[in-house]
């Protein structure tokens, strides 16, 4: 009964790892982590607070953006618990259910970014082709659809992911790729046929990364086409500079998915540390770099937090 007991517990426990092949340096990345985490924190919680408190960046784009900022935290905050036990304390082990509750939430704000993103195109679209209309087309009432669309989307294609996880036999190996739950990780551990696990996951990210991807592609020759309509050349300048942001946010966002997803799937016999590198990447330097690009590329959102910080005296 103890030895039963014993392989039922090592069933419903995973094994989280830092850099393979480099233990020894994992308390080291702990000060760089949370000095990123922090700083993805303050930056996005700075984003949030300038957006509520001036009353000028109240229009749509902002709101959008505003979005993006809170998905951005959400995100950092479904993996730093698990990154920073590990890097900072080498608490390496978690149960099953944690690691589904991580992995639920970490492809959830994955997904509802990748919607959020699709959004601020058609907010962009709509900026330049209907100027006029901008406000009338856009009111609260449709921005507060778009997000709970946004959301709910998201939501009821990622909800199944848990429960394919959950029905899994896992008696080989519990020892995950990353310090944080992926459900392609763990699904790769199943001593069971995870056929159902993986074509539901390539139908999401279809549904999801593909599908939101044409979106953008598509959004984009719109914008494109629009901004091309406008009589002058410095108009046409002015309106692509303000998709640039955008631009910088969705590379961010898709590259490092794309690629990840791909190593996941086709590249098996690659280094063991290049998936978690990529990994790492989609998941700490969008929340970190987005309120950098957004800041320094958007003058209203520069203005205010210099005057933030430093008063009156600058800004004017």
């Amino acid at each position: 009964m103890s030895l039963f007991n014993q392989t039922i517990h090592n069933h419903q426990t995973f094994t989280l790892i830092g850099i393979p092949g480099m233990p020894e340096k994992d308390f080291w990345m702990a000060l760089p982590l949370c000095l990123l985490y922090s700083t993805t924190f303050l930056g996005n919680f700075i984003i949030l607070v300038v957006i509520k408190v001036e009353r000028s960046l109240h229009e749509p784009m902002y709101y959008f953006l505003a979005m993006l900022a809170a998905t951005d935290l959400s995100l950092s905050l479904s993996s730093m618990p698990t990154m920073i036990s590990v890097h900072l304390f080498d608490w390496r082990s978690v149960t099953l259910d944690v690691c589904i509750t991580q992995m639920f939430f970490i492809h959830n704000f994955g997904g509802v970014e990748s919607g959020v993103l699709v959004a601020m195109a058609f907010d962009r679209f709509v900026a330049i082709r209907f100027p006029l209309r901008y406000a009338t087309i856009l009111t609260h009432g449709v921005i507060i659809k778009i997000g709970a669309a946004v959301l709910l989307r998201s939501v009821s294609i990622v909800l199944p992911v848990p429960f394919l996880i959950k029905r899994l036999p896992f008696c080989h190996s519990n020892v995950l790729s990353h310090a944080y739950c992926l459900h392609q990780d763990a699904m790769r551990l199943a001593c069971a046929d995870t056929r159902v696990n993986s074509i539901y996951g390539l139908l999401a990210v279809i549904f999801i990364i593909v599908l939101d991807a044409l979106i953008l592609l598509i959004s984009y020759f719109l914008i494109l086409h629009a901004v091309l309509g406008i009589a002058s050349r410095e108009e046409r300048l002015k309106a692509l500079n303000t998709c640039f942001s955008h631009i910088c946010a969705v590379l961010l966002f898709y590259v490092p998915l794309i690629g990840m997803t791909l190593i996941h799937r086709f590249g098996k016999h690659l280094s063991s540390i290049i998936p978690t590198l990529m990994a790492n990447i989609y998941l700490l330097l969008p929340p970190l770099l987005n309120p950098v690009v957004y800041s320094v590329r958007t003058k209203q959102i520069r203005q205010r937090i210099v005057q933030a910080f430093c008063g009156n005296r600058i800004g004017h």
